[in-house]
């Protein structure tokens, strides 16, 4: 279950970075211990994460800080492993503290780790522990993307006979989604507070819009739900929900976008789009959703837009040419209508990497790309009253000072309790994997890279000891030859062997055994 982590270590070993936890240790007092103490960090991260390094120290540190935080999250209860999204009890929390919310970012970043037990005991406790395990209460508290999140944790592994046992359950689940959240019409609609995202500029904690968020999820259900009734001979059933899948392509395409804004919008409980656009209208491309060469790519001009959602520790959740767009200091501290979150900043990411790896368009480069995870990685840091800066998650961010905003709110309230602290709401690493290098998960025996760096930026990167269809990948770049010594250019290894080899960045392709 536990593989050796030194046995898939090809050219960086685990001991060089070891400092990071020892770094990270002496920077923050541990108060809450939940599975893995700090003192075991370093011994964990060994044997359990892929190891990566390049010449951007700030994205290297950050790397190592997201593993060291998400292990802090890793709680062992009497209903097995679960993920927390918050480190100290919160009252709107389920059995053991847990939060369904983030879930999907939960199973993206842990399918890297080694140790299959975390998220195999996760999946369990939500999908199949019923009341106990919050299902019906605390699970349909908000919306997400299990089936899809699950489906894309086997592309990865390739343990089809988990993810096929699971079927029944994400069945099940999204048949209560239809029951709870299907409007007549098809589309489904949910509470902003309810995808996560309290007080939006669109919405209320009250009003039922049909939002581009849990429809987007929806048809990501459904078409994971659909492929793995495939892998387990389910005919009938992958051609029902492939039938779902389509008619809410339709319906959101149809719906959703605002042909004049040239974006997709919520659609209000007045049956009118709303006037502003929010980034929540980026969601649809996380699943691949739009279809291609409709235009819709046009959408993806506005992240890079100062008067859209272009900010210096952005992006901001609504554009900024609009009235409703603000950081406020009264009300609830944790608006959606303005401030930058890192739960919405993943998804854009993870989007537009699906934008430019899987699109023909002109609206937004691999430049963009790079550009706004430089951003999102920067935004990454608690500058203390001494004046130094550690790495550090929270809730959100004020996007214009970089200023963690909800804690800022709390302290200036008297209310402050370090409630946010190493917040576990987004995902960093499966952005670096899946996007910065580019390993694109498959179902087949094709490895397939796609480094989404600019052509000369870098001159060598290094991606280690990856646990991959019952394998270990090594993704390195190195200009000159000389700094991993492996050749020239991009490699790709399988179990210490080249698979692939390409004299620039670029698609990159090899096959496994």
């Amino acid at each position: 279950m536990l593989a050796s982590a030194a046995s898939g270590q090809t050219v960086l070993r685990s001991e060089h970075f070891a400092h990071y936890a020892q770094e990270f240790n002496r920077a923050f007092p541990e108060d809450l211990v939940n599975a893995i103490p700090d003192a075991q960090a370093a011994e964990w991260m060994q044997r359990n994460t892929p190891l990566f390094t390049c010449p951007d120290p700030d994205i290297e540190r950050t790397w190592y800080y997201r593993w060291w935080t998400f292990r802090k999250h890793i709680k062992q209860t009497p209903d097995g492993f679960v993920i927390t999204e918050f480190l100290r009890p919160v009252r709107h929390a389920g059995v053991h503290n847990t939060i369904s919310c983030a879930l999907g970012h939960h199973l993206a970043e842990g399918r890297w780790l080694r140790d299959r037990r975390y998220l195999d005991e996760y999946l369990n406790f939500w999908l199949r522990k019923g009341e106990q395990g919050g299902m019906q209460r605390h699970y349909h508290q908000y919306s997400g993307w299990t089936a899809w999140a699950a489906y894309e944790r086997w592309l990865a592994d390739g343990d089809t006979k988990y993810v096929t046992s699971l079927l029944d359950a994400l069945v099940s689940d999204y048949q209560q989604w239809e029951r709870d959240r299907q409007l007549p019409g098809g589309l489904f609609w949910q509470y902003d507070v309810r995808d996560g995202m309290e007080e939006s500029a669109s919405g209320s904690r009250k009003n039922k819009n049909a939002r581009p968020t849990i429809n987007s999820y929806m048809f990501g259900n459904a078409k994971a739900i659909a492929a793995i009734a495939r892998l387990a001979n389910k005919q009938e059933l992958a051609l029902m929900y492939d039938a779902k899948a389509v008619r809410l392509r339709e319906l959101v395409e149809q719906q959703l976008w605002d042909q004049d804004a040239r974006f997709f919008k919520a659609r209000l409980d007045t049956n009118q789009l709303a006037s502003v656009r929010e980034e929540i209208g980026f969601t649809p491309w996380l699943f691949e959703l739009p279809e291609p060469r409709h235009g819709f790519e046009a959408a993806w001009k506005q992240l890079m837009d100062p008067e859209g959602f272009f900010a210096p520790y952005g992006p901001t959740t609504a554009e900024q040419r609009h009235p409703a767009y603000g950081i406020h200091e009264v009300g609830d501290n944790c608006q959606w209508n303005g401030p930058s979150w890192p739960f919405s900043t993943t998804i854009t990411l993870k989007a537009l990497a699906n934008v430019l790896n899987d699109y023909e368009q002109s609206g937004i480069s691999v430049d963009d790309y790079f550009k706004t995870f430089g951003i999102y990685t920067r935004s990454q840091t608690l500058r203390r009253p001494d004046g130094t800066v550690v790495p550090f998650i929270d809730e959100n961010l004020h996007p214009q000072t970089g200023e963690w905003w909800a804690r800022a709110l709390a302290i200036k309230k008297g209310q402050f309790t370090a409630r946010g602290d190493h917040y576990n709401h987004s995902s960093y690493n499966d952005l670096v994997i899946t996007g910065l290098v580019g390993l694109r998960p498959r179902a087949d025996n094709i490895v397939e890279v796609n480094p989404l760096i600019p052509a000369g930026r870098w001159d060598w990167f290094c991606l280690d000891n990856v646990p991959y269809h019952n394998t270990t990948l090594t993704i390195l770049w190195d200009r000159t030859g000389r700094k991993f010594g492996r050749g020239k250019g991009l490699v790709v290894m399988a179990g210490g062997k080249p698979i692939a080899r390409s004299p620039v960045l670029r698609r990159t392709t090899g096959r496994l055994n």
